[in-house]
């Protein structure tokens, strides 16, 4: 008889389980390619239009490696094209960047007067 409410007392934690588990919002990270097929180009301005990025979303950025190259900046640098030290600067030309919750700032440090710069608001 013990082993029978020891058994129903774990079928019923794991209905609890299961609801909980059937209730919880599934959320995914979105992955983005910057600037679609072109990848990431001088006047990529745009590109965000119409998007919805969300905080862990994914930024991919393709470009020529050693042409060009992606800092993530604070909105100083971003209006100012310009990149310090401390910013992160990536390399690759194939970059996947997660977006944090917030502003998010791009610029290639080489051609960001040229518009090669890219801001995104992620919720």
């Amino acid at each position: 008889m013990a082993m029978g409410r020891g058994s129903a007392r774990v079928a019923m934690a794991a209905l609890c389980l299961l609801v909980v588990v059937l209730q919880c919002e599934v959320t995914q990270a979105a992955t983005y390619v910057v600037g679609d097929d072109n990848g990431w180009t001088s006047n990529i301005g745009g590109w965000e239009k119409g998007k919805t990025f969300k905080a862990d979303d994914i930024l991919v950025f393709n470009y020529q490696q050693g042409a060009h190259n992606v800092a993530v900046v604070n909105e100083e640098g971003y209006d100012g094209c310009s990149a310090t030290s401390s910013d992160k600067v990536y390399t690759s030309g194939n970059d996947q960047i997660t977006l944090v919750k917030g502003l998010n700032n791009f610029i290639c440090s080489f051609h960001c007067g040229a518009g090669m710069k890219l801001q995104i608001s992620a919720s």
